[in-house]
């Protein structure tokens, strides 16, 4: 290994180092029957770690990369060296792009799709020379002008037909490249005033436009999983994939639920009034529960500033969900995560994953050891123990009527009390993990 990364070695772990080390993730180590590993699934972001400047709402470009502006093939090939230098340093298991992060835009849409494949055939490469494998990849349908008004829901049918034809592309580099998932994010699937908007209209689009995403999934014998990531709000006003619940009910619109999962990221579900631990449950409740992008936002603003993770009791809580889910199957721990504009050295990029990846395995650890005591479910199975009885089941089976319900209870005179829910017995409890 020689560039940017070369004064740095391979992290290893090692609790008692006092230098860069994991203290907390140890790939091989068995947590419920599972290598912490596998149970992880980490996954580096390619666009925040290789190609952001630095730069924020008020200033811009404050990084030094010697592979920036990557405006060329022969820069977009330096900076996947030093990527797949990066994740050997790492021992990351994964990674994910957009097509934008890893080749720069051509004249037309075949001279993009051609500079895409080029960069595949590099990545091959790596990837065969023992990199890491693909979680997923994406097209970046937000950044260009010509999005400024959606891609899949822009009322202008030329870049409707130009997003397909994106799309198109990457989905069969990712399956090129045996990743494991194909995301859409829709950063400008929205609106930003109704008076020019037709809700409708642009539901449609959408709901056809995934549609034929997920026949060309068919086509080709990509058998990885196609997820939506919700985003509720920043860039635009209001966005058609708010939160997992709006975007179950897309996917039962269109006949999507049975194909279609999600990508839950941490800032996202701040955004939209929710807990990363609620729009996890959620989902896992309704069987779309796919992957994660692991981040935070700062409590104090009021947008996605995506930051490495640093909270163990949040993520314990995050885990806990996903274990009692199952654990992933396809899915993974993406960090959709990037520096502070002010740290500027190679180094911090490292330490940044390191600590990410250290709190997210002291929140696995702490979230299986709830499981294991089984304190937490027995105390929810207890909450809804009434619920086993045959009469209220029968409640809830197919010929039960309001009317027969009420006069049973009329006839049998009950007269039900509260129970308390002992919340704050319960968050004692996760204290004691955390």
């Amino acid at each position: 290994m020689s560039g940017y990364f070369s004064d740095i070695a391979p992290v290893r772990y090692d609790p008692e180092a006092t230098g860069l080390a994991f203290r907390h993730y140890n790939p091989d180590e068995v947590v419920l029957g599972k290598r912490m590993e596998d149970h992880l699934r980490f996954a580096v972001a390619y666009w925040h770690s290789f190609c952001w400047e630095g730069g924020d709402p008020f200033g811009g470009q404050t990084f030094d990369r010697p592979w920036f502006p990557a405006d060329t093939m022969a820069l977009a090939e330096a900076r996947a060296d030093a990527a797949f230098d990066f994740f050997r340093i790492l021992g990351a298991p994964y990674y994910c792009f957009h097509d934008h992060d890893v080749r720069p835009e051509g004249a037309s849409l075949r001279e993009s799709r051609d500079r895409l494949n080029r960069i595949a055939d590099v990545f091959e490469g790596k990837m065969a020379d023992g990199g890491p494998k693909l979680l997923w990849g994406t097209a970046n349908l937000f950044s260009n002008r010509r999005y400024m008004a959606g891609a899949a829901t822009n009322p202008d049918p030329d870049i409707f037909a130009y997003s397909a034809a994106t799309v198109r592309a990457v989905l069969e580099v990712t399956h090129r490249l045996n990743g494991e998932n194909y995301v859409l994010w829709g950063g400008r699937e929205g609106y930003e005033t109704l008076l020019n908007t037709d809700l409708k209209q642009e539901r449609l689009q959408a709901g056809r436009f995934l549609s034929m995403v997920v026949e060309h999934k068919h086509r080709i014998g990509f058998n990885g999983t196609i997820l939506i990531e919700p985003k509720p709000q920043e860039p635009t006003k209001h966005q058609y994939d708010y939160d997992v619940a709006t975007v179950y009910g897309f996917l039962k619109d269109f006949g999507l639920e049975g194909e279609v999962k999600v990508n839950i990221e941490q800032g996202h579900a701040i955004l939209a009034g929710h807990s990363f631990e609620h729009e996890l449950a959620l989902a896992a409740s309704l069987g779309i529960l796919g992957s994660i992008d692991m981040n935070r936002n700062d409590y104090q603003s009021g947008w996605d500033t995506d930051q490495f993770p640093n909270n163990t009791p949040e993520a314990a809580l995050a885990y806990y969900e996903i274990l009692r889910a199952g654990g992933f199957t396809t899915g993974g721990t993406n960090f959709d995560a990037k520096l502070r504009r002010q740290s500027l050295d190679a180094e911090d990029l490292v330490a940044a994953h390191v600590g990410a990846m250290d709190i997210c395995a002291r929140g696995l650890k702490a979230a299986a050891k709830m499981l294991e005591d089984d304190r937490l479910e027995a105390l929810r199975r207890a909450r809804y123990a009434g619920w086993e009885r045959p009469d209220a089941q029968a409640m809830l089976a197919d010929g039960a009527s309001l009317a027969a319900i009420a006069d049973d209870a009329e006839a049998r005179g009950i007269n039900p009390q509260p129970v308390s829910g002992r919340q704050e017995i319960l968050e004692n409890l996760v204290n004691r993990y955390v």
